[in-house]
């Protein structure tokens, strides 16, 4: 859509296997035919299972499809006390989803990889003269991407909630006559298309 606010990004990246690890905790009293109960499972659903027993807590590693690994109810079957999935917190970032640095470009401006981006600005949007003293500051600084918080949460409904899709409008208008590309925080998936 060529009037939105926001330029197209995309992101480079490999596409990865879905791989998943999870450990299944077993209840301390889990009797040898719950255990077993519990590796038939996994073979049933295709996962690799990896038995542990320890003095005091017996453990299945489980490694498979991610999808089938989340699906499963493995937390259903008897004698599984919790299920800890063991993934990267950022897993399309990770090397591990794929071989080579993610790259994402913000508008002809490349982050990630051997690219090194500084992003600066204001934590609020507000007047717009004061956007475009700070816009100059940062672009002086070496800065290449024009950032501020145009929605702001908060505990309290009294408090400054930021200036919304205006604030959207100003940091856009802003980047334009800095020659700046513009990111922000968005608090709601619904405000993307603003």
């Amino acid at each position: 859509m060529p009037d939105s606010i926001f330029r197209s990004v995309s992101v480079e990246f490999a596409v990865a296997r879905e791989i998943a690890v999870v450990i299944l905790i077993l209840k301390p009293d889990v009797s040898d035919e719950q255990v077993q109960h519990v590796l038939e499972r996994a073979e049933s659903l295709g996962l690799k299972a990896h038995l542990s027993r320890g003095t005091y807590r017996t453990i299945v590693g489980l490694i498979g499809d991610e999808t089938t690994l989340q699906s499963a109810s493995l937390k259903a079957i008897p004698g599984v006390l919790d299920v800890v999935p063991i993934m990267p917190p950022y897993k399309l970032a990770s090397l591990e989803a794929h071989p080579q640095p993610s790259v994402i470009d913000v508008a002809g401006v490349k982050i990630g990889g051997s690219n090194l981006a500084m992003i600066a600005g204001p934590c609020a949007v507000e007047e717009p003269d004061r956007m475009r003293r700070i816009a100059a500051a940062v672009k002086a600084a070496g800065a290449n991407i024009f950032r501020g918080g145009a929605f702001k949460p908060r505990t309290s409904p009294y408090a400054f909630q930021g200036l919304g899709e205006e604030g959207l409008k100003l940091l856009r208008a802003i980047g334009d006559e800095f020659g700046m590309p513009i990111v922000t925080e968005v608090m709601d998936p619904r405000l993307v298309d603003l």
